[in-house]
């Protein structure tokens, strides 16, 4: 008899969680077939359909009912986590009637297939407290699977990205292990393209004019923390010159204002960033009368001139009434108190916000910030390639996303690890043909 695994890939993104299905059916001589595929976003279909030529993807599966759905015995699913009903069952489980994860339940219990692997953030882990998994992983158990949960870091599957994500994966059988020993780490610099086009503006020019290639690598472009791993407006001269003096004010002060001693002095509830006041200011920076108090502020004040600082009255929290008769808390200026100086802090607006350290691994990848990750190139400052964000999923290199950058990072940070999958989804074949030793899976019938 001749056969093979028969899947269905839901909220499927641009297809991780196959491509990894694949990967390890292919690497055992096992042959596949998807049978049902369903994602919503347009971008994400039209990727999908170019890689795995693929003409029907069912839309939303709200509205499908589970007659469409052939059988089939595994199931795939990187399902959105969403917050449970408060209404309970017998068991003291929150109701999951309401929810995409509701929907992956129906399809279990209509189909019983042999198994199933689901993905999602690590918050699930500590989403209320606790009840949403707990809710998630009851239900399953009472569709008499076998079921193991983990939270798993892609860098210690061979991807170079401090990627968190918790996997379930049940079966009818055996409890599949989630444990793996680690790959040998991999480097950023093992997945960069070398001799693409580098970026020439003004941000990119005041970089290389104030830092080697090497001080560069791993920096954040911001001015809301100290530290050695950030760069700052004044580091590059962005708003105006500033002497190396204003420069180490700046960042004493940046450190300094976070601390609860002064919320207490002004009797004011702490909050991260406060303005200090110049007698404030010359407890920590001029504690040996270096400077006349006069040049301190001449100083401070350049800096409010240059947008580096500002000078306000600092806030409090108070209890005010809101349209609704509520009461709230928010924070006010507290007038009645003397000004300060702060810092103007926040996200610097450029095309680009962190620079990539080659000999390192990336931090979590997500959407939003994708486009806005650099790295060195030669002796030029570049963008993250598409290419490179490929492979810092594990996609081979043979897939392609044809969209905009933009496009391609918003499906690539919201996807799976596909060498992660697949080294799940191993476990679990092997365990489908451990319960069906006479069932040829070398070929699929058309």
């Amino acid at each position: 008899m001749t056969d093979c695994i028969r899947f269905i890939d839901l909220f499927a993104g641009i297809g991780g969680m196959r491509q990894g299905l694949e990967n390890a059916c292919q690497k055992m001589d096992i042959s596949t077939k998807c049978v049902f595929t369903s994602e919503i976003k347009e971008h994400a279909i039209t990727t999908y359909q170019e890689n795995f030529s693929v003409n029907k993807i069912y839309g939303d599966l709200t509205k499908i009912s589970n007659v469409e759905i052939p059988d089939f015995d595994i199931l795939l699913a990187g399902f959105p986590c969403q917050p449970f009903s408060s209404a309970g069952t017998r068991q003291g489980f929150l109701d999951t009637r309401g929810t995409l994860f509701f929907e992956i339940e129906k399809i279990l219990q209509a189909k019983q297939p042999f198994g199933f692997l689901l993905e999602n953030v690590e918050g699930l882990v500590k989403h209320d407290r606790g009840r949403t998994l707990g809710t998630i992983l009851n239900k399953l158990e009472q569709l008499d699977y076998h079921v193991t949960w983990k939270v798993l870091n892609a860098k210690n599957f061979g991807i170079p990205q401090d990627r968190k994500r918790i996997y379930i994966a049940g079966n009818k059988k055996h409890p599949i292990s989630l444990e793996f020993s680690n790959q040998k780490q991999v480097l950023l610099k093992n997945i960069f393209e070398i001799g693409k086009p580098v970026l020439t503006t003004d941000l990119i020019q005041r970089l290389l004019s104030h830092y080697s290639i090497e001080k560069l690598y791993g920096k954040a472009i911001k001015d809301k923390r100290g530290g050695n791993d950030n760069i700052h407006s004044w580091d590059i001269e962005l708003k105006g010159e500033v002497s190396q003096a204003q420069k180490d004010l700046l960042n004493q002060l940046l450190k300094e204002r976070r601390k609860k001693i002064w919320a207490e002095k002004k009797g004011i509830e702490w909050m991260d960033g406060m303005p200090l006041t110049l007698e404030e200011i010359l407890t920590f920076y001029n504690p040996n009368n270096l400077f006349e108090t006069n040049d301190l502020k001449l100083m401070l004040n350049d800096l409010v001139k240059k947008g580096y600082l500002k000078f306000e009255h600092p806030k409090d929290l108070i209890e005010t009434i809101n349209s609704n008769g509520k009461v709230i808390k928010k924070r006010q200026y507290r007038e009645d108190l003397p000004k300060g100086y702060n810092i103007i802090v926040g996200k610097l607006s450029f095309d680009i916000s962190k620079i990539l350290d080659p000999n390192g691994i990336a931090p979590t990848l997500v959407a939003t910030d994708m486009s806005k990750l650099a790295v060195i190139d030669g002796l030029g400052i570049r963008k993250l390639t598409i290419r490179e964000g490929l492979r810092l999923f594990g996609f081979p290199e043979n897939y392609q996303i044809k969209l905009p950058v933009a496009k391609a990072f918003d499906l690539l940070g919201n996807t799976v690890v596909v060498p992660v999958i697949e080294e799940i989804a191993k476990r679990i074949v092997i365990q489908k043909l451990i319960s069906t030793p006479n069932q040829n899976y070398n070929l699929c019938p058309v």
